[in-house]
């Protein structure tokens, strides 16, 4: 794959605690730039920010980020606010004490209300991976694979570590229905991005491969 296919699958992503809007526009005019999958940014911005790209580039979003442990309602109530303020891509994060408990019927529960939220939008689970055994991300690639969800991610880009090519190759081989594949958190290079590809991943959420460019430009 060459650099304009890698871009055309990546999720340009800024949800740091401390964005402003310059930070955002500056992501959104990168995303439009480059022919990226999408811009991937807070929720507060969303509206703002797709009055700004007047559909040039797709809007994602986060639901339950970082740390997943919202109440179902009100991941939908976000979910819903979301994509009324014309979001077309969301990023939810799991209940992960669920998947420790073994509740897994009430994660594929709030993985379906969630995507009947989206109303037709793409959806996206994050697992956060780095927190989860071998045996809990398998599990969690059956569920996502009987879910309406679109997509299994790997992370969030806030916890202990981000997605590995070992998590992408397990992925690859136990989730099932045509569902997508995301690696997110820490892919610092082409090189490292093709390889993700390589072993599966069908989109790529980061932020330092539009930087890579614009300063190889410098």
């Amino acid at each position: 794959m060459n650099k304009n296919e890698i871009l055309g699958i990546v999720d340009h992503t800024l949800l740091k605690q401390q964005a402003t809007w310059e930070n955002i526009k500056e992501i959104c005019d990168d995303g439009i730039k480059y022919n990226t999958a999408s811009v991937c940014i807070p929720p507060s911005f969303v509206k703002k920010a797709v009055e700004y790209v007047a559909d040039k580039v797709k809007i994602c979003t986060v639901i339950g980020f970082p740390n997943g442990y919202n109440t179902t309602e009100t991941k939908v109530f976000e979910t819903q606010n979301a994509i009324k303020n014309g979001a077309e891509e969301i990023d939810m994060v799991i209940n992960i004490g669920d998947l420790k408990d073994k509740n897994y019927d009430n994660i594929l529960r709030e993985i379906n209300e969630i995507k009947e939220a989206c109303n037709g939008k793409i959806l996206k689970v994050i697992i956060e991976t780095c927190l989860l055994t071998d045996e809990e991300k398998i599990k969690m690639c059956e569920i996502v694979s009987k879910s309406n969800a679109d997509y299994i991610k790997t992370s969030t880009g806030f916890s202990t570590n981000g997605a590995t090519q070992e998590d992408i190759k397990l992925f690859k081989k136990y989730i099932s229905n045509e569902k997508g594949i995301k690696a997110a958190g820490g892919i610092s290079s082409f090189e490292d991005a093709i390889e993700f590809v390589s072993n599966g991943a069908t989109r790529l959420g980061t932020s330092r491969l539009i930087k890579i460019i614009n300063q190889n430009k410098e």
